[in-house]
């Protein structure tokens, strides 16, 4: 039996260029199960199929919402039972946030070959334990979305610029990020109105369970369990703090777009109180607006009247990392 099993998504950007290589490495190593999907839909039955040949790690290759479909599927499908191997992601998506949160990153092939190789032996010491958000609406018989990653606000509107009006151009992706992050500042900090620009967001209201609710414009809503992620983890204010999944808002304000520029250059986020940045966590979260959207890993959800968008952290679960 194959010691690692590779679920690639051929149609994600990433693997337009690298899958050849993956392909041809994967035949000609016995200890790669490779299966792929055309769509997110296909891969409730890649997993089936990947649970026979029973693999010490699973790895995804393929894009946001590849890895989030597959993480979904994985802890609900029931495929492995109550043993899920731990997984591992390629650093082949735009982001690639859980990627390198896990330690991947550089070339997906080099990765791949790092996995494979780590497979042959004990992994123990190369898992690490993730909690999940879970993202429903909140309904008894809503469908559940598990993620690692959640921006809102106007964080989801610069996402969704990024996403149609800078990346057709065809720039690096790092270009193309810092291309958006200059068009996000010409917007929210300095106020300026143009159809080239991204939109403003529209006012929402926030509920961290047990400990109240903040209203209002946002120009950025984080919630995430990633650990590395804007040193959240080590800046938190108050490390007792109940709950898994960690939250981060800012105001739609110049001032407090500054504050927290400055407090990020200078290290001193979430070492005190300042107004309108909250840095906070939760077990529960819900979002509520008239339309708002959020993207998990991603993929874009909306809050309706009556259903608001409702986050919770499931039980920690496990990866592959390949720092050391």
């Amino acid at each position: 039996m194959a010691n690692v099993a590779l679920l690639s998504n051929p149609n994600s950007t990433g693997n337009r260029a690298i899958l050849p290589e993956v392909r041809s490495y994967c035949v000609k190593n016995s200890d790669v199960f490779h299966y792929e999907v055309d769509h997110v839909d296909e891969i409730a039955k890649a997993l089936e199929t990947i649970a026979r040949v029973k693999p010490k790690v699973l790895v995804i290759n393929g894009g946001d919402g590849t890895v989030q479909a597959a993480l979904t599927e994985l802890y609900q499908g029931g495929h492995f039972g109550d043993n899920p191997p731990p997984v591992a992601v390629l650093p082949n998506g735009k982001t690639n946030l859980i990627a390198l949160d896990l330690g991947s990153e550089g070339n997906p092939l080099k990765a791949l070959e790092r996995i494979v190789e780590l497979a042959k032996h004990d992994l123990h010491e190369h898992l690490v334990d993730r909690e999940l958000i879970a993202l429903s609406d909140g309904g008894k018989d809503s469908k559940v979305v598990l993620g690692m990653f959640l921006g809102g606000a106007g964080l989801s509107e610069f996402i969704l610029y990024c996403r149609h009006k800078i990346y057709p151009l065809g720039l690096p992706n790092a270009a193309a990020h810092v291309l958006t992050v200059f068009a996000a500042l010409a917007s929210v900090l300095f106020g300026i109105k143009a159809k080239f620009l991204p939109k403003r967001s529209t006012p929402i209201k926030i509920s961290l369970i047990r400990d109240g609710q903040f209203q209002g414009n946002f120009a950025v809503l984080i919630v995430t369990t990633l650990e590395k992620l804007l040193l959240m983890k080590r800046s938190m204010r108050n490390q007792n703090a109940i709950g898994r999944m960690q939250f981060l808002a800012i105001d739609q304000r110049a001032g407090a777009i500054v504050r927290f520029l400055l407090s990020v250059i200078f290290g001193r986020l979430g070492k005190n109180v300042q107004k309108g940045i909250h840095l906070e966590r939760g077990d529960m979260i819900r979002i509520e607006g008239d339309g708002s959207n959020v993207l998990m890993d991603g993929e874009l959800f909306s809050a309706q009247p009556g259903h608001p968008i409702v986050l919770k952290s499931t039980k920690p679960v496990s990866f592959l990392r390949l720092a050391a």
